[in-house]
């Protein structure tokens, strides 16, 4: 019997949608094995905003991705691969894996652990395992879009002017994190 999307956990969506649209690349298997052992799946979002809770930051980038199916649709986007779409989306805040501890008072704080910064850990990151296409590079490196650089305003309009799939990633983004993923504040670490 073939159990309702809806109706899998968190894990079973993200892997589903995993190998529909990357898991024949080449380095996929080896880079989820990582996320596993790292604690993907059970790590949370934030700290006390979007996804601030075990299971938070799959649930986030899940989010994130159906927007970014969403957003392939419209005419500004028509262009933009679904496939790269989805891929960025997943792996977007993949930097985040291991970031995050409790306190005795159960509050999460976060630690950046990487060194390399947000957008430009992910993409380390997820090509320590698997090659990432220039256009997928692009958007996970300016998802944050004014939140993670604003000295670099003028690079930030180049790569949206150039990518079209870093404008999309960055609203489905700021979509899943206002308005999908449960708390709502201006924080986005």
């Amino acid at each position: 019997m073939e159990q309702n999307f809806e109706d899998m956990s968190r894990k079973a969506q993200y892997k589903l949608l995993w190998d529909e649209y990357l898991g024949k690349r080449e380095g996929a298997k080896k880079l989820m094995e990582w996320m596993e052992e790292a604690g993907f799946f059970e790590s949370p979002a934030s700290t006390k905003y979007h996804g601030s809770y075990p299971g938070g930051l799959c649930q986030h980038s899940l989010n994130v991705a159906f927007n970014a199916l969403d957003l392939c649709s419209l005419p500004a986007f028509e262009g933009v691969s679904r496939n790269e779409a989805v891929t960025a989306a997943l792996l977007h805040d993949l930097c985040k894996v291991g970031c995050y501890w409790l306190d005795d008072n159960r509050r999460y704080h976060y630690t950046e652990a990487w060194g390399l910064g947000h957008g430009t850990g992910s993409v380390t990151l997820a090509q320590r395992y698997m090659k990432l296409t220039d256009a997928e590079q692009v958007a996970i490196r300016w998802h944050m879009g004014m939140y993670g650089d604003a000295d670099k305003a003028g690079e930030l309009a180049s790569a949206y002017k150039k990518c079209p799939l870093a404008m999309l990633l960055h609203h489905a983004d700021m979509m899943a994190t206002y308005y999908c993923d449960g708390k709502k504040g201006m924080g986005l670490v």
